[in-house]
């Protein structure tokens, strides 16, 4: 069986071919690709973006003169410049490349299951698992969004450009909205996440729901990254049988494989930084109040953020000003008064030149030291990169207690693994869990699940489909004990529960991040971090504080991305997302090894179903 084609078209031909079905090795027959082509909405010739794959098509052409027609070499390339946004790693796109109207992006007869069909025979459904599910409405807002723009009204850059949200995020359509379980479907949600329906007044066509981890990993504690009931498992175009990062799997994988050209997705703890460096992307955990939790299936207040995914610093930039803001819903959005910048935070998008005269601290001691090797070779010569263009690099800003980073990497019950039950993440996350689920289940309509009790004896009847016993299903190795965990708390907000958050804000916050960031007096202005060593991204995640990462490399052997972290604190996106655009343009423009280019998929694994994906 061939390999399925790359998003990488090469110059001379495009293969006319559509790849085998992954599951039963047929070819689809010449038919369907002849009404994919001529069932487009009609025009003279145009660049068709559908589900990640590039299609050139001139009305009534052959496909056999396909490939000598077509000037679009690489269509990651292609991305959210296509209707007017800037988009850092390519000049020559979007309008000129022929993507004019919005309902391009969707076949002229509706039938999206050929979308995803033909789409994601390349980069997507039984092969990647990015896309759960699309709306039947899709096309007729499309329609109506390219008519305003005709018209002359363009709402934001963001008009008429697709995008998906995880699967735990609410929209009050046609879609469901289930954290990737059964036990949800048919459930019915009172109104749009906030976030949602800010980008649907900025002009965004929501496209689908991404898949995810399910229940965004607060299930078990064992089990296999990216899997839901609903979606199965998610896999990275990296490589099929490594971890793909999560718990916002599809949103990030979509969005690397350019499925959709930006994608919403959640963090508790790691789940936006995680899976956007290991699908070579940016990502960007605001500060946990920026953007609203409305309508966004809950584990912890203290922690949950809604955070973007994009191509680019700037495409991920120009999401995030369309979605934060104070809401009535979250009163935890209400801290932001008076700490956002009037006109958002793309004005402060900055080239490499800004680098000059900055200083980043390095925590070698609390986290860099647990990078492997290839990846320190890498990002030390970035940091070699980043004081060639006039930055100092501040070795040893370190925690000022680096006892509480687990050696062993990430794990929100370490404290616990430590002998303290009052100092371990997992004290509150589990308790905040109990609570903040029965509030978001009591406003759903046409369904029976009201608790997490109801969701326990729901996987217990499923067993074979939810797997709520341990050793019955391969993804779920520990059946659902991070639920039975967060069951025995009943919800009781006792003195362990307080000692252990008010342990952990104070030892990531005060006496972690800030005290890093203060370098005993001698300010630097952000720390760099390795998100592949997933305790960095965790002290983030305690702290609420936001973090960007951006693509670096790839691992030789296993073809898995890696980043690198710029870390704030509260309520300093301003300043990360300055010198994030900084950093990405200097590593692009020096022509060195860290190009965009150099992080493509490569497929790795691809007729691998193993399952669980090992973490």
């Amino acid at each position: 069986m061939a390999p399925p084609a790359s998003t990488a078209i090469p110059d001379s031909s495009i293969s006319t071919t559509p790849a085998p079905d992954p599951m039963t090795g047929s070819t689809p027959t010449t038919h369907i690709w002849k009404k994919f082509r001529l069932r487009l909405l009609k025009f003279t010739g145009s660049a068709v973006a559908i589900g990640g794959l590039v299609v050139a098509i001139k009305y009534g052409m052959t496909t056999d003169r396909l490939a000598k027609w077509t000037a679009i070499k690489d269509f990651r390339e292609v991305c959210l410049n296509s209707l007017g946004v800037e988009h850092l790693w390519s000049r020559t796109y979007g309008l000129s490349a022929g993507l004019r109207t919005s309902t391009q992006y969707f076949i002229m007869d509706r039938n999206y299951d050929r979308l995803l069909v033909v789409g994601d025979l390349v980069v997507g459904g039984s092969w990647l698992r990015s896309v759960l599910e699309i709306p039947p409405d899709a096309y007729e807002i499309a329609t109506s969004l390219d008519c305003e723009r005709n018209a002359g009204k363009v709402r934001s850059k963001l008009h008429g450009l697709p995008f998906l949200v995880k699967d735990n995020i609410a929209s009050a359509d046609r879609l469901q909205t289930t954290a990737g379980s059964w036990a949800l479907l048919g459930s019915v949600v009172p109104r749009d996440a906030f976030v949602v329906a800010k980008l649907r007044e900025a002009g965004a066509i929501l496209l689908g729901k991404a898949t995810l981890s399910e229940w965004a990993d607060m299930r078990s504690n064992n089990y296999s990254e990216g899997y839901s009931a609903r979606g199965g498992q998610a896999r990275s175009p990296y490589n099929f049988t490594v971890n793909p990062g999560g718990s916002s799997t599809g949103s990030a994988i979509a969005v690397s494989n350019n499925v959709v050209p930006f994608a919403l997705g959640t963090e508790t703890d790691g789940s936006v930084i995680n899976p956007s460096m290991r699908n070579a992307i940016v990502g960007i955990k605001p500060t946990v109040g920026l953007t609203s939790r409305a309508g966004v299936i809950p584990e912890s207040e203290h922690q949950d953020t809604v955070g973007v995914f994009g191509k680019t610093v700037a495409d991920a930039v120009y999401v995030l000003d369309a979605i934060y803001g104070i809401d009535g819903r979250d009163n935890y959005t209400a801290a932001q008064a008076g700490k956002t910048p009037d006109g958002g935070y793309a004005q402060y998008m900055s080239k490499a030149q800004v680098l000059k005269g900055t200083s980043f601290g390095i925590p070698w001691a609390s986290f860099w030291q647990y990078a492997d090797q290839e990846q320190l070779d890498t990002l030390l010569t970035m940091l070699e990169v980043l004081k060639g263009a006039g930055a100092t690099i501040v070795n040893g800003t370190e925690l000022q207690h680096p006892e509480i980073v687990s050696p062993d990497g990430w794990n929100w019950d370490y404290g616990t693994v430590r002998g303290y039950l009052n100092e371990s993440e997992y004290s509150y996350i589990t308790v905040d869990f109990y609570n903040n689920i029965a509030t978001y289940l009591s406003e759903l309509s046409n369904t029976n699940i009201r608790s997490l009790e109801d969701l326990v004896q729901y996987n217990i009847d499923n067993v074979g489909s939810e797997g709520g016993t341990p050793g019955i299903h391969p993804a779920f190795g520990s059946g659902q004990d991070g639920f039975l965990a967060s069951l025995a708390t009943k919800g009781a907000r006792n003195e362990t529960y307080y000692q252990a958050l008010a342990f952990c804000q104070r030892t990531s916050r005060e006496e972690g991040i800030d005290y890093a960031l203060r370098n005993g007096g001698k300010k630097v202005d952000a720390l760099l971090l390795p998100p592949d060593v997933a305790q960095a991204v965790q002290i983030a995640a305690q702290a609420g504080y936001p973090i960007i990462t951006i693509p670096a490399s790839i691992h030789i052997d296993s073809g898995m991305p890696y980043g690198l972290a710029i870390l704030g604190t509260a309520f300093s996106e301003a300043t990360i997302v300055k010198y994030a655009s900084a950093m990405e343009d200097l590593f692009v423009s020096s022509g060195s090894a860290f190009q965009r280019s150099k992080t493509k998929p490569t497929w790795s694994n691809y007729l691998d179903r193993n399952l669980p994906v090992p973490y």
